[in-house]
């Protein structure tokens, strides 16, 4: 068994080493994919994290107990839903959304969304109440309020959109459900994981594997190094 993972990662190393076009364009429709559904999700998911945690009003516990519930959704339970919803009989099935890449960034834009929100909530109000006295002291108007608490609180939320867009990136139900991992149009690193390894192509398995935690890795290394430079 061991001499068959080595013989694999041996492999891998040179599907990767010699730019296999297959290896790159499953690679790279990865990241426009988990990169356009992070984008969807952060364009809603932080000016709702800023509001929960400025604003006080009604609900305010319920609706962050409800985000951070929807962290712990199951991927193919919400991919089921967005099936149904996305199918050619359900509501959105006039979009044509099923069996898309648009389609897979926008499941996986709901899956993140949660993300950005629960972990922007918690750094803004982990640095809201002394900015937001300052402030006012200082007699800065809510905006201005805002705005100072947002740029203080901005290595957190940044934090949360990378961890969104690792989560995006390494899942498989929505891309699977949703996208079919249909060969040079849906198929992404997970879903061709899965797909490749359930041939026995143990080496383009290793070698997709490498390529993804690598991609995860180093994002966040280089965010990590940016926060503390």
């Amino acid at each position: 068994m061991l001499e068959e993972i080595s013989e694999g990662i041996i492999n891998a190393l040179r599907l990767i080493l010699s730019g296999d076009p297959t290896v790159i364009s499953i690679t790279w429709r990865s990241l426009a994919v988990s990169g356009l559904a992070t984008l969807l999700a952060t364009l809603w998911a932080i000016p709702l994290a800023m509001i929960i945690a400025l604003r006080s009003f009604r609900g305010k516990r319920l609706l962050k107990a409800f985000f951070n519930a929807l962290l712990g959704i199951p991927t193919v339970v919400l991919g089921l839903i967005l099936y149904l919803l996305f199918s050619r009989s359900g509501p959105l099935g006039l979009f044509h959304l099923l069996y898309t890449p648009l389609g897979i960034s926008i499941g996986q834009s709901v899956l993140v969304a949660p993300i950005v929100i629960s972990f922007g909530v918690s750094s803004i109000e982990a640095t809201s109440s002394e900015v937001k006295d300052l402030a006012k002291t200082l007699g800065a108007s809510d905006t201005q309020v805002s705005l100072k608490v947002a740029k203080e609180a901005l290595g957190g939320v940044i934090l949360s959109v990378v961890a969104a867009f690792n989560r995006a990136f390494a899942e498989l139900g929505i891309a699977m459900m949703i996208g079919g991992n249909i060969a040079n149009v849906t198929r992404v690193l997970t879903t061709s994981i899965s797909l490749e390894t359930a041939k026995g192509e143990i080496a383009l398995s290793i070698a997709l594997g490498i390529i993804l935690l690598s991609i995860v890795f180093c994002l966040s290394l280089a965010v990590n190094l940016l926060r503390r430079s």
